[in-house]
């Protein structure tokens, strides 16, 4: 791997038995890591662009672009390792380096832990022809918890990445520069389409990844085996939820073998359906 060379910094919170700088709150420990834009594939760790069984990998994941999904342009894909945070340039390094990243996006040896991942995976699919798969879906697994708790899900079954991060059970950390990054797509959609990145891209595009590692453990703490399951098949359908065209399902026989070997004891006529309802808004 030929890293490149890194101008920028951020922090990534790790459990507090970790060495770091402490938050403010007093509950978090951060870690300082440099920021690398990457161009080409070579610049990318070799067990990300090798999955393997021996080195499996817990990322975070998210993609940004001009009006994201089927029909709009993929500008940037952020990665979150323990030790660096990756923004693979879709501009600079085209269709070669995205395609460098399919391997992984696909692996079962890797999971990608994202905010709902509906628009990024339909991106992904149509621009690239990769089919996103072992996704953590944190928006799925925060209502799973809730439900667990016995409380009821939001109608739209949605919850904001600010609000996520702002819940003590799981980070507990204020991100109101969110808001200003809103604000700023909103009166430009080209926001991410513009090089070379400047400072405030550069830190917004980390800023969506170096939390959801941290988040992914804590969530593993509280979610049950069934919880587990139904977090699974959920990601799975959502990563799959845009394959619906033509009166066509692109891979269902690829999720229903998927679906039967996580949980083939299950007993179909009593558990699945209450095991797949789903929000409107996570189909």
């Amino acid at each position: 791997m030929a890293l490149a060379s890194s101008l920028h910094q951020t922090y990534i919170p790790l459990p507090s038995s970790n060495s770091g700088d402490r938050h403010a709150d007093d509950e978090v420990v951060l870690k300082p890591v440099p920021i690398y834009i990457i161009s080409h594939e070579s610049q990318l760790p070799d067990p990300f662009l090798y999955p393997s069984p021996k080195n499996e990998l817990v990322v975070g994941l998210d993609c940004d672009g001009v009006d994201l999904g089927r029909y709009g342009a993929l500008c940037i894909v952020q990665l979150a390792f323990p030790d660096a945070i990756y923004l693979v340039d879709a501009i600079h390094g085209g269709k070669e380096l995205i395609n460098a990243c399919k391997p992984a996006l696909e692996s079962i040896y890797i999971t990608k832990v994202i905010l709902d991942c509906k628009r990024d995976s339909e991106v992904l699919y149509y621009q690239f022809g990769i089919k996103l798969h072992n996704v953590m879906d944190t928006q799925i697994a925060y209502y799973l918890i809730e439900e667990q708790m016995g409380k009821k899900s939001a109608p739209d079954g949605h919850i904001s990445f600010v609000r996520l991060l702002g819940d003590p059970r799981y980070c507990g950390i204020s991100y109101v520069e969110k808001k200003e990054i809103r604000s700023l797509l909103k009166e430009d959609p080209q926001f991410w389409a513009y090089r070379p990145l400047s400072d405030l891209m550069v830190r917004a595009a980390a800023d969506d990844v170096r939390f959801l590692p941290y988040v992914f453990h804590k969530m593993m703490e509280k979610l049950s085996e069934q919880s587990l399951w139904r977090l699974a098949v959920r990601g799975s359908l959502c990563c799959r939820c845009f394959c619906i065209s033509d009166n066509e399902l692109i891979g269902q026989q690829f999720l229903l073998f998927q679906i039967s070997s996580m949980w083939n004891e299950i007993h179909w006529k009593t558990r699945f359906s209450p095991c797949l309802m789903c929000h409107p808004g996570n189909w």
